[in-house]
């Protein structure tokens, strides 16, 4: 992958019509923000719009129906169409001249900032990469170009830092929950554990009993999740066995050479 330098595209778009398909979370996130910063937004609009008079169009539908959708956009020499998929190929735009945008951003029903995250970019033609460069940098984003054969790593690398992350904050919730301990005595250290790894990265960020290797309070640890949530247990086993690898790299790299 390689990172688009800045330019002041978007300062002058190529695209002044966009129009937005796909009226859910992103479909309605994107066609505000793109409003905001200057396009004339059509949208969004429902699955099966033709987007008639755009310039370009971003589908924000599910990957399942991209395909769907495309083929009901009208076709034109000039136009764009690109979809949101982190991890789906151009291939699905077909006939038409296609770019993908995929913000690595979480976007709740309050919306999204997309102002500072990155964006994942490709395009079947020049064209159609610089529209999705000069898009996603009129939101203030960081475009990055991902190969075809790299979005499934890609997307998965963004599902593990953010839905896991949740998923991860579920089970903590849980177990803390079963002993009197609410979710935001929990957010603190979860936001610190968060900045610290963005500073520091995971080697130097890592505490707690595994990064001092006290396996007598780990097995203290296991006991208690096996009473107060027992389903939690491989879970539980397969992050004590990466964080202690996790360790022991950090252990490594911290002797002197």
């Amino acid at each position: 992958m390689r990172e688009l330098e800045r330019d002041s595209t978007s300062e002058n778009p190529a695209c002044k019509r966009l129009a937005v398909i796909g009226r859910g979370r992103l479909g309605h996130a994107f066609a505000g923000a793109f409003r905001r910063a200057g396009y004339d937004v059509s949208g969004p609009l429902g699955r099966g719009a033709d987007a008639d008079g755009a310039d370009a169009v971003l589908l924000c539908v599910p990957d399942a129906e991209i395909a769907r959708a495309a083929a009901k956009v009208l076709p034109g020499p000039d136009l764009l169409v690109g979809h949101c998929s982190g991890a789906t190929g151009l291939d699905v735009l077909a006939p038409h001249e296609a770019f993908s945008l995929h913000p690595l951003m979480t976007v709740t029903a309050q919306g999204a900032v997309f102002a500072g995250a990155g964006a994942a970019i490709a395009g079947d033609t020049p064209r159609g990469l610089a529209l999705a460069a000069e898009l996603a940098k009129a939101l203030g984003m960081h475009p990055v170009e991902i190969a075809e054969r790299d979005r499934p790593a890609y997307h998965a690398a963004a599902s593990i830092a953010s839905n896991f992350l949740v998923t991860l904050e579920a089970a903590a919730e849980r177990v803390g929950a079963a002993v009197g301990v609410e979710r935001a005595l929990l957010v603190p250290l979860v936001r610190a554990t968060v900045e610290n790894w963005a500073t520091l990265g995971p080697e130097r960020a890592l505490t707690g009993p595994l990064a001092r290797g006290d396996e007598t309070t780990v097995t203290r640890q296991r006991a208690a999740v096996q009473e107060v949530a027992a389903d939690l247990l491989p879970l539980f086993d397969t992050l004590a066995q990466a964080t202690r690898e996790l360790a022991a790299t950090a252990a490594r790299e911290a002797q002197p050479a």
